[in-house]
């Protein structure tokens, strides 16, 4: 047996180590072995080599290195051959294990020999053949352990799209147990079992691995549905005017939850409200609809009919609306008059914030200066079903009524990651008495808005508890056009209130019979006669 350590030009396009058994040999384990020390070095610059001889020659056993990293490089290489370690990769009749090199032979020698001795042992107990089928097996299992850990190397553009899905998911989900499962597995395993040999087979993948997610506003969109969701967020879109959502886990209803319908739209004007029940559309049962397929049921050309099963309370309707262009301005306002002192009574301004769409803020800050022109020294700020929108916008309107303190704290599943908070810098109306109207239809970054404005004491919340949306969504484009909503954190009011599912309760209730346009709510400030007269002094005290 001879073995060979070095560092020459023969091995300059060798691995870091090779390992050949030129033939088949019964007593390859049996040799007895010199120690590297009883041999001299020959030293030629930086190139060495060493050499051990024994008794048989027809077994050759070659180690080279070419690693200029001399820290840890031989100790664990004993080991590594004998139970042939995971790192082994076969390359035609050699077998290849990439590890560096050290200065220390003298100890690697003494290992080696300590070695030879043990498997000498073994050999008295495992025939040489036996030997060779259990090296087989081992090597076998090491390359297909190896094998699966890693991707195809050649990736197809269906593969990149669906990995495109994963990595959005693995760095913005909130909950980094991805409900309890081997997120990197479940990419390897998707991979290997999963058909993806088609644009919708692999939408399909993506769509059953955020469903293992069991999170129903994490939400794989397909380009179509994807821009409808954008569509949300700008000034105007062609529907009914709904915005619509799923039932709380505690509500036994099946169906879609209409959070609130847009003032004047086809819905509005057809008598459908906050809290309704959508049970079909066109026929089509909404009972297990995603609410991004209905989005997109519900929207159409104008002038186009959509039909519309709807429950309110125990009573059933059928409706067809004509769908038309929905201005969705997100913010009306107006100068109230209050009873008493006649003409010189108290001027409220009233805001109607309907959404938190682009530059809501900017809306909001024009209505204020406006009121103010006209001498309102209150304000009244009406969030009812305001089904939310842009989380950026409701921090900054948020920070319009704030001189100081925490507008939100953002959270994860080890607690607090951020927190937004105001120094007053953007204040535009920080001191007037304030008074936010809420009900079950105000949700998301209403909810924020309005959590900020109770627990910094700045506002009087009236109405009945909000929808209850606890989390944020974030929305990441894919390079096919299709996207990714995805749950990235949830939050928590000043006061370290978790509302998700709960909503926040006011400080007062409305009358029932309270409207929700602007002209009919001034009369019911202006009127004592009217149903739903409520003071003014009454409206803003705590």
């Amino acid at each position: 047996m001879e073995v060979i350590l070095g560092s020459s030009a023969a091995f300059a396009a060798a691995p870091s180590f090779a390992v050949s058994n030129s033939r088949r040999n019964p007593s390859a384990f049996s040799s007895e072995v010199l120690l590297l020390n009883h041999f001299p070095a020959r030293e030629s610059g930086s190139r060495l080599c060493w050499c051990l001889k024994s008794k048989v020659r027809n077994t050759a056993i070659c180690f080279s290195s070419q690693s200029p990293d001399r820290s840890n490089g031989y100790k664990n290489v004993l080991q590594s051959l004998w139970w042939l370690d995971k790192r082994f990769v076969l390359h035609c009749s050699f077998f290849m294990l990439k590890i560096g090199r050290t200065p220390r032979l003298r100890k690697f020698s003494i290992s080696l020999r300590k070695a030879l001795k043990r498997a000498e042992r073994f050999n008295n107990f495992v025939p040489a053949f036996s030997l060779h089928l259990i090296v087989g097996v081992m090597l076998v299992m090491t390359l297909g352990a190896t094998v699966t850990k890693t991707p195809s190397l050649a990736l197809s553009e269906e593969n990149l799209l669906f990995l495109e899905a994963w990595r959005a998911i693995d760095r913005a989900y909130v909950d980094k147990t991805f409900n309890g499962q081997s997120w990197f597995r479940y990419r390897e395993n998707a991979l290997r079992e999963e058909p993806m040999n088609s644009r919708e087979e692999t939408y399909a993948a993506i769509r059953k691995m955020v469903a293992t997610l069991g999170d129903p506003f994490t939400r794989f969109l397909e380009p179509k549905k994807f821009k409808s969701l954008r569509s949300g967020t700008r000034s105007t879109l062609t529907g009914v005017g709904l915005s619509i959502g799923y039932p709380k886990k505690d509500q036994s209803d099946s169906g879609l939850v209409v959070v609130s319908a847009a003032l004047g739209g086809p819905a509005y004007k057809a008598g459908v409200s906050s809290g309704d029940l959508i049970l079909a559309i066109d026929d089509t049962s909404a009972e297990s609809m995603e609410i991004y397929d209905a989005a997109e049921r519900l929207q159409g050309p104008e002038g186009s009919k959509v039909d519309l099963t709807v429950r309110h309370g125990s009573e059933t309707r059928h409706l067809s609306l004509v769908r038309e262009k929905v201005i969705l301005n997100p913010v009306k306002s107006r100068v109230c008059k209050t009873s008493g002192l006649g003409e010189d009574g108290p001027l409220v301004g009233y805001i109607k914030l309907t959404s938190f769409s682009q530059n809501a803020s900017g809306s909001v800050r024009e209505a204020i200066k406006t009121l103010r022109e006209n001498n309102v020294n209150s304000f009244i700020l009406d969030l009812r079903d305001n089904s939310g929108g842009l989380f950026p916008e409701g921090v900054e309107i948020a920070k319009i009524w704030l001189d100081k303190g925490v507008i939100v704290y953002i959270c994860d599943s080890r607690g607090v990651r951020d927190i937004y908070e105001t120094d007053g810098s953007n204040a535009a109306a920080a001191s007037e008495p304030l008074v936010v109207l809420v009900n079950k239809g105000t949700a998301s970054a209403s909810e924020i808005l309005a959590g900020a404005l109770k627990d910094n004491k700045r506002a009087v919340l009236v109405g009945e508890p909000t929808y209850g949306k606890g989390k944020i969504q974030s929305v990441f484009e894919l390079s096919d056009g299709s996207g990714l909503a995805v749950t990235v954190a949830r939050y928590e009011t000043p006061a370290h209130t978790d509302i998700d599912k709960v909503g926040i309760i006011p400080d007062h209730p409305l009358p029932v019979s309270f409207p929700k346009d602007e002209d009919s709510f001034c009369g019911c400030l202006q009127d004592p006669a009217s149903a739903c007269y409520l003071n003014r002094v009454e409206l803003f005290s705590r």
